[in-house]
């Protein structure tokens, strides 16, 4: 009750959340407990686009990873998690209100097919984009404050979020545990294809697990598909294809072809070497969160210095 009474001045009236997302008109997505709806609210006197998170009780799930939520988010400023705006709960009605992210999740700009017609992004925004995902999730692991850790336990591409500047950002920690100590026991969640198997068989989790699927976005990123989900050519991503495709030395192979003309070759092959070890078998093998910033912010640095001016322009550039 006390950690509630904190967050009162955090709380939006129901009626104010209905206005600003006129009566939940525009979908934009799911979450881990509710649909995610967009809206337009007024933060300390300025219009503000947010994101709300309405939790659906329909199914009786979701109250605790609402609280959760709340109590994570609430006092953590980064610029690579979203930011809390607020809560509403009243009575069944319990939403979340977020800092909007203009250009939606990362996921969404992996996994491209002839019909589709997303924007393809470029090794150095994916690149970027990977740092900064790093960053946020090294600050959950490392610098919550106190002796304490956030574990994520849903790191996948569609909890990566992107602001209008390309601003990477973790986001949902309704599955997360705060803890004192470096792992936790507890019942087995999140997502296929992600998780980490031996967390998955055990039931303990540690902050090597979010590295593991950490380890399987960047590989998504390389490969330009989504996990477990068949592309084009009859291939499916996952942490043991990837992996054997990098110990036969076959990346090229399975790699996205819009990035062929302008990823180096260093490049690939760092990238590919962190994301590989971050899938070790050996918990204790894998690199923690702030030594894998530190690789990706080298690989980053070493795409820039070796890149003509023109090459770093943003996309919306050569789309004018």
């Amino acid at each position: 009750m006390s950690m509630v009474n904190e967050w009162k001045h955090l709380r939006i009236p129901f009626d104010e959340i209905q206005v600003a997302t006129e009566n939940f008109k525009t979908f934009i997505g799911r979450g881990g407990y509710g649909s995610v709806y967009k809206g337009k609210l007024l933060v300390s006197g300025k219009e503000t686009m947010v994101a709300v998170k309405r939790l659906n009780e329909q199914f009786g799930q979701g109250l605790k990873e609402f609280l959760t939520e709340i109590q994570l988010l609430y006092g953590q400023q980064h610029p690579n998690l979203i930011s809390l705006v607020g809560y509403c709960d009243e009575g069944r009605e319990k939403s979340i209100v977020y800092q909007y992210a203009e250009r939606g999740s990362l996921d969404q700009y992996i996994r491209r097919t002839r019909k589709t017609n997303s924007t393809t992004l470029t090794w150095l925004q994916r690149l970027q984009i990977c740092v900064d995902a790093a960053r946020g999730l090294d600050h959950l692991h490392n610098y919550v404050g106190g002796h304490r850790t956030i574990i994520h336990r849903d790191i996948k591409s569609s909890n990566i979020l992107i602001d209008e500047n390309w601003v990477a950002k973790i986001s949902d920690l309704g599955l997360s545990k705060l803890s004192v100590t470096s792992l936790v026991a507890t019942y087995g969640c999140g997502t296929p294809g992600y998780i980490e198997p031996e967390y998955n068989s055990t039931g303990v989790v540690t902050k090597k697990s979010d590295v593991y699927s950490f380890g399987v976005v960047l590989f998504e990123v390389l490969c330009g598909r989504l996990c477990l989900i068949e592309s084009e050519d009859g291939f499916r991503l996952s942490s043991i294809s990837a992996k054997y495709h990098y110990k036969k030395n076959s990346l090229d192979k399975i790699m996205d072809d819009s990035l062929r003309e302008h990823i180096g070759s260093y490049s690939m092959t760092k990238f590919a070497a962190i994301a590989y070890r971050c899938l070790h078998d050996d918990r204790e093998q894998r690199p923690a969160m702030d030594v894998v910033v530190k690789e990706l912010v080298e690989v980053l640095e070493y795409q820039v210095s070796s890149m003509p001016y023109l090459l770093l322009l943003p996309v919306e550039f050569y789309n004018k």
